[in-house]
């Protein structure tokens, strides 16, 4: 039984530092963003860059399987807009160019909203040409969609909605689920106890398909069961129990792919890789 744990760790100074700062909190997977992820536009990555990084991920034994960078939170793959959409397509493209580059094999991101102008089927449609425009101009990464906790009117939230995606995606083999805890939790399923637990999978397996998920977030949240507010904690310090992460270490079903922890007090990370690691 192999895990991958790491956390969402800084590129800071530049990609080529993503890797040196997960080695120091004893991660073996890592996320972290391609460029500044409050900003629409970002100079490309120097080829120095793009080398220094690869080399330091072979010094310090990181395989990409296991690196999941996350895109700009200011992207919104099915904005009602089109003049917004095109933009959030452009830079979504870029983001998978990036990784591209990298030789990462995964780009996580969370679909999008309707923003109360389009219905959600609608919405749904767009994500689905957004994630189809961007994997024709690319090679080798795959479309990574991060389950929601269903604030606002964000997308993502059921495995429904997930699932209808992924259908209207036409290469199926570059499209994945990145699952969430806290925002599972929040978006109303159960998943503390182990009853809640195996009945929350076997429906995530029978609407959308274990073959889809490429990653997880490990986090705790300090927000209750279908709250629909995303709300990260620190393992064991909010509302969630302990009873999850042990399933989930001891489940070979999360085995291979990158858990990575997005909680907020990143002092703790390596304090809670090793929690983690002590679970299985």
């Amino acid at each position: 039984m192999t895990k991958y744990i790491g956390a969402h760790i800084s590129a800071a100074g530049g990609v080529e530092n993503a890797p040196v700062n997960a080695h120091k909190i004893g991660a073996t997977a890592f996320a972290f963003f391609t460029k500044n992820q409050r900003q629409w536009k970002a100079s490309p990555l120097t080829e120095e860059s793009i080398e220094l990084f690869k080399q330091r991920c072979e010094e310090l034994g990181f395989n990409m399987n296991y690196i999941m960078p996350h895109d700009s939170y200011l992207i919104n793959l099915g904005h009602p807009k089109e003049e917004a959409r095109t933009k959030s397509r452009n830079a979504f493209l870029d983001e998978m160019q990036r990784c591209e580059q990298l030789n990462i094999n995964r780009l996580n991101f969370h679909p999008g909203s309707h923003l109360n102008k389009i219905d959600i089927d609608a919405c749904l449609n767009r994500i689905a040409e957004s994630i189809n425009i961007a994997l024709d101009q690319t090679q080798g990464v795959t479309a990574v969609i991060e389950n929601t906790a269903g604030q606002g009117t964000n997308m993502g939230h059921t495995f429904e909605q997930i699932a209808h995606i992924i259908d209207k995606v036409e290469d199926k083999s570059r499209v994945g689920v990145c699952i969430d805890t806290a925002h599972t939790l929040a978006a109303g399923y159960e998943i503390r106890t182990e009853e809640g637990f195996h009945k929350t999978f076997q429906s995530f397996e029978d609407i959308v398909g274990f073959k889809y998920l490429k990653g997880m977030h490990i986090n705790d949240s300090k927000k209750e069961l279908g709250t629909k507010v995303d709300r990260h904690d620190s393992i064991g310090k909010g509302v969630m129990g302990m009873t999850l992460f042990e399933l989930i270490m001891k489940d070979e079903r999360f085995d291979k792919m990158p858990l990575i922890l997005e909680t907020p007090d990143q002092e703790l990370w390596a304090d809670e890789i090793k929690l983690l690691y002590k679970l299985k």
